[in-house]
């Protein structure tokens, strides 16, 4: 059986890796391979095994035949193109905690009816309304659970596409979200009625009752977010210093609604009732107190995770342990792998974009960790040292997964979580809970987490904390977890140490070289915005830093992830062009978490962004260096242009011209007209390879006598998908193509890479290159 149900959960996670849907002439095929069921077992070894290897290619088929239906259906469900943008009339009920910020609030909204005539019917949208100018908050605020008549304009989910990136649409699959937009303010949203209507509202309101009690209990509590945290999901009110020692010691995952604290409330409840149960002869009889226990156990799993919003870990562990309970049903102990297996098959078939979730991957990992060190082993260990073997299983075999997701390993982690794990999960989270019935105890919640957090964030300041290593390649990780599972075996089995060498592909990965007189040049996809990365042999310059965002910014959503991707651990040097947030956002997050040998920038000279800054110069006309034989050149602007008062913003952007033996790209930033006749005005300006259209591509820039005069190849515009600018604009695009430029677009092709080499210049795209089904086009 357990073949059988992995074959199937293998057909799911395939289908996920697909370009394109099926199409369903292909379903044919299935009653095809059922032919296989008929055929009787064998005798002959040879004959056995293909009728097995017919069943598990069938099991295959029908998981992958049903992702597919999910997945059909679902996307059926989303935002025609031809509606985005346009103005919708909704009736709705708040269904999550909304969350505010300093732009608006945002909250997701299950559709009870769509007004609009012919306008297409939508099950769940997420929206944001944006506060009005020179207030900070609506004098009537929107609450979970609350039914809204609202006029939204929509677009289709469409994200940023980076390697190793954030998929927004993939998450947005998964939670059932059709679309997201914004509120419009005429006509005035109308709340309908404050009471929840629907059983989903009431939990929405209750979690919402709930919240407010703790932060009103708690006060300017340092931890006060946490407690919430632990209580109903609400993970948006832990500040940002606090996620990044969670983080760095590993033990972020213990800090929102995991499976491994709904599994602890699961088995206190039902311990607790087991044991009262046993002392209750008359209640004993008629249900056994091991089963009276289970059955505590599944009900306080499902009340923990409506109480957390039923997310989506929640749901996977609540599906589990629902599962296993009725595995241990019965008076036969059952196989534990076996129901592990099980747990997997319900959770895909309930769920099956589960598999692109790094939880799923890092929870069903760690459970079979600890019961391969667990279970079949003659001599037991005791108590300390049965938990020190737990943790060192869990954390080898986790290594090669969070290397391969986030390229990054916590080495404290094993202390950090041998701490936290049993004061979390044992004693801060059930107090948390009860703090629901007697407030106080949230109080000693509170201190208690304050006295973990200060050794956590002091334990993440050590200096060997996190390692981090270029994103393995998917056979590098396979071979390390083969590696792990032999060095697990128990004690007397030979030669365990071999394990250690299938690791060394995994820790020395090899590099993607960039040979002497060479250069690369990468677009990261920030949306509307630019970081631009250029690499040579041994140089890592980074151009920009992409927007801040109410409550983040690019550099740490998108460009610190990639970089560490990429194998790159600090930055020779970084240039922000100016004073504009779609450039210099992300310069914090930057110069915070990666080592970096100087900075040239076009911003004023009193801004804050400089303060810590390393050593930093304005960019001037006449810079110059090289590195490994590839030139680096400040074209603009002027040393004098920085006592300008009347100058833009924009024409304060740092040119930057790269260029080896054979070919060159030029970088404008925001440059306008104004830039680009002062570049024509000079004998600086020539022929390029590649040029970054100025301003996003935008009507101010690109005049016809500086296209004429660079004449590139290729040019690339960085900017956000529907953009409300308008970026590129349609005479500058004509202006590119009437020279038979060859053009490239953030949007539409997300990171995109230029390769200056021997052959030419050679450009890839990520997006197209790695598409899935559900991605927008």
């Amino acid at each position: 059986m357990r073949l059988t149900l992995i074959a199937f959960c293998l057909g799911v996670w395939l289908l996920q890796q697909q370009a394109t849907l099926p199409s369903a002439r292909w379903l044919w095929l299935l009653p095809l391979l059922m032919a296989v069921l008929w055929l009787p077992a064998c005798s002959r070894p040879l004959a056995e095994f293909f009728r097995r290897l017919g069943v598990a290619l069938l099991c295959v088929a029908l998981g992958f035949a049903w992702a597919a239906w999910r997945a059909e259906a679902q996307l059926a469900e989303r935002l025609p193109a031809h509606w985005q943008g346009v103005d919708v009339e909704l009736v709705g009920v708040i269904s999550d905690l909304p969350h505010a910020n300093a732009r608006g609030e945002r909250f997701v909204l299950d559709v009870d009816q769509v007004l609009t005539p012919n306008a297409p019917g939508l099950q769940r949208v997420q929206l944001t309304r944006y506060w009005p100018r020179e207030a900070t908050h609506f004098e009537t605020r929107m609450r979970a659970g609350e039914r809204w008549r609202l006029t939204v304009r929509m677009k289709m989910p469409y994200g940023t596409r980076n390697p190793h990136g954030f998929d927004i649409e993939a998450w947005m699959l998964e939670r059932g979200i059709n679309a997201s937009g914004y509120v419009r303010e005429a006509p005035a949203p109308h709340r309908i009625n404050v009471e929840a209507a629907t059983p989903g509202a009431w939990i929405a309101a209750t979690r919402a009752a709930v919240r407010e009690r703790i932060f009103a209990t708690l006060g300017d509590a340092p931890y006060a977010g946490v407690i919430a945290a632990l209580v109903v999901g609400d993970q948006r009110g832990i500040p940002h210093d606090q996620w990044r020692a969670f983080t760095r010691t590993g033990v972020n995952h213990l800090l929102s609604i995991s499976g491994l604290h709904v599994t602890m409330i699961a088995a206190l409840a039902g311990w607790l009732v087991g044991s009262v149960w046993r002392r209750l002869p008359r209640h004993a009889e008629r249900l056994p107190a091991r089963q009276a226990g289970l059955v505590a156990a599944v009900l306080a799993a499902l009340g923990y995770a409506l109480l957390a919003g039923f997310q989506v870990p929640a749901q996977r562990t609540l599906f589990m342990l629902i599962v296993l309970a009725l595995a241990f049903w019965g008076r036969r102990e059952p196989r534990a792998f076996t129901a592990l297996v099980v747990a997997l098959f319900v959770v895909l078939l309930i769920d099956p974009w589960a598999v692109l979730s790094a939880g799923f991957w890092l929870s069903f990992g760690a459970m079979a960790a600890i019961l391969w060190v667990t279970l079949g082993r003659i001599a037991l260990p005791g108590m300390l040292r049965g938990w020190v073997t737990v943790q060192g299983a869990v954390t080898l075999a986790l290594a090669p997964v969070l290397l391969l997701l986030f390229q990054q390993v916590s080495l404290v982690s094993p202390l950090a979580n041998a701490v936290a794990i049993p004061l979390v999960s044992w004693l801060i989270t059930p107090l948390a809970l009860l703090g629901v019935l007697i407030a106080p105890l949230w109080q000693v919640a509170a201190w208690l987490m304050a006295w973990l957090g200060a050794g956590l964030t002091w334990a993440s300041s050590l200096p060997l904390a996190v390692t981090s290593l270029p994103a393995p390649a998917w056979w590098t990780t396979v071979l390390a977890l083969i590696g792990t599972v032999w060095m697990l075996l128990p004690r007397g089995f030979p030669l365990r140490g071999v394990g250690l060498l299938l690791w060394l592909p995994l820790l020395f990965p090899l590099r993607d070289a960039i040979a002497p007189d060479h250069f690369r040049v990468e677009a990261i996809d920030v949306g509307q915005g630019t970081a631009v990365l250029i690499r040579t042999a041994n140089h890592a310059l980074l151009y920009d830093t992409g927007a801040a965002f109410a409550d983040s910014d690019s550099g740490e959503r998108i460009v610190v992830p990639f970089l560490r991707a990429s194998g790159i651990g600090e930055l020779s040097g970084l240039i922000v062009t100016h004073d504009d947030n779609d450039h210099s956002g992300g310069m914090r997050s930057v110069l915070r978490d990666l080592p970096t040998g100087w900075l040239l920038h076009g911003l004023p000279a009193a801004s804050p962004l400089l303060e810590g800054a390393p050593t930093a110069q304005h960019c001037m006309r006449g810079q110059r260096w090289k590195w490994d034989g590839v030139w680096f050149e400040i074209l603009n602007p002027m040393p004098a242009a920085y006592a300008e008062t009347g100058r833009r913003d924009n024409d304060f952007s740092c040119v930057l011209r790269v260029s080896s033996e054979r070919h060159s790209a030029l970088l404008t930033g925001d440059g306008e007209r104004r830039t680009e006749l002062e570049l024509l005005e000079s004998d600086l300006l020539t022929q390029v390879d590649v040029l970054f259209a100025g301003h996003h591509g935008s009507r101010t820039s690109s005049i016809p006598e500086f296209v004429a005069a660079t004449r590139p190849e290729w040019v690339v515009f960085t900017l956000g998908h529907r953009n409300r600018y308008g970026h590129p604009h349609p005479r500058v695009v004509a202006r590119f193509r009437d020279i038979d430029a060859r053009l490239l677009r953030s949007d539409s092709g997300g990171l995109i890479r230029l390769d200056f080499g021997e052959a030419g210049v050679e450009a890839s795209q990520y997006r197209p290159t790695h598409r899935r089904y559900w991605q927008a086009d």
